[in-house]
């Protein structure tokens, strides 16, 4: 796993229980009281993360003066005191959520961001009383969560569903999540992902889970259930948004009848480019991992 730290391979274990035995390997050269942050404290707690670089390191925090372990594959950060404390998940030390999303806030692009925060509040981990002392004080990273925090929803049920609430918001275009549609009569019709305001537009992501047969069938269901009603409804994949982003702002554009503004589109395009969905956010952010971990790759120099 690193210098002087070993396990024996093991064939019959879940990606999860795989995780957790190496964390469990990784406290044998972490000081006593560290806990774990970042994205493996956001892991262990059981967020949904957003795309990561494939081999992330280990994060953990350190207590008192105790010198920070420095090895390839573990980032080790001060533990500042605050009056969230951290817990315990499987039975290894993980920060308080609080501190892992500000952790988190000085690598991870906005984005990224919102994506773990939604995760955090649908999980019910978030004190708001330890957030609010977060985002009121001045430590680094704080004005990225803190632009993070006011655009996240609980109501977002998926990372995609967070992706496409975003890239409307960053052109300007005003939505509500999670909304009950009802007809003229008062009937219920269905919930929709994202309703357009003022609109009869439904806009929704459609990820994997839709190709499941079960979630297929129910979605077949909803949609017949809204024939002949005046909800209009179009579907988005994660390519849609990353990859043909400026056609999607096209067509909402004439759904809308306004006119084209590129600097709508530059804005998500920087969202992106600084996120870890593109190909520059990652490399950029496994850069910065290798140098805290001490890591230097000399083969680009030459």
């Amino acid at each position: 796993m690193s210098h002087g730290l070993f396990l024996p391979e093991r064939d019959d274990l879940s990606p999860d229980e795989e995780f957790w035995r190496e964390l469990r390997a990784w406290l044998l050269v972490l000081p006593d009281g560290a806990r774990f942050t970042h994205v493996t404290g956001a892991r262990l707690r059981g967020w949904t993360l957003p795309k990561l670089p494939e081999h992330p390191p280990v994060f953990a925090a350190v207590e008192g003066d105790v010198a920070r372990p420095r090895r390839p594959g573990l980032i080790s950060s001060r533990l500042r005191r605050t009056a969230a404390q951290g817990a315990r998940r499987r039975g290894l030390p993980v920060d308080s959520a609080e501190e892992i999303l500000l952790r988190c806030a000085r690598d991870l692009g906005h984005i990224d961001l919102v994506i773990l925060i939604v995760s955090a509040l649908r999980a019910d981990d978030v004190d708001t009383k330890a957030m609010t002392l977060v985002l009121a004080s001045r430590r680094p990273g704080v004005v990225a969560l803190r632009a993070a925090w006011s655009e996240a929803r609980k109501e977002l049920q998926s990372p995609g569903e967070a992706i496409l609430y975003l890239f409307h918001r960053a052109i300007d275009v005003p939505v509500a999540p999670q909304v009950t549609l009802c007809d003229e009569r008062g009937v219920v019709l269905g919930q929709a992902d994202l309703h357009l305001i003022g609109t009869k537009n439904v806009h929704e992501y459609d990820g994997a889970v839709h190709r499941d047969k079960v979630q297929h069938r129910k979605d077949l269901r909803r949609d017949r259930g809204w024939a002949g009603s005046d909800y209009v409804r179009r579907g988005y994949t994660l390519d849609d948004l990353l990859n043909h982003s400026l056609t999607v702002m096209h067509e909402i554009d004439r759904t809308l009848g306004r006119p084209h503004d590129h600097r709508r589109h530059e804005r998500w395009c920087r969202l992106v480019e600084n996120s870890l969905y593109s190909e520059v956010g990652r490399e950029r952010v496994m850069n910065r991992w290798h140098r805290a971990m001490g890591v230097v790759d000399w083969s680009r120099t030459t």
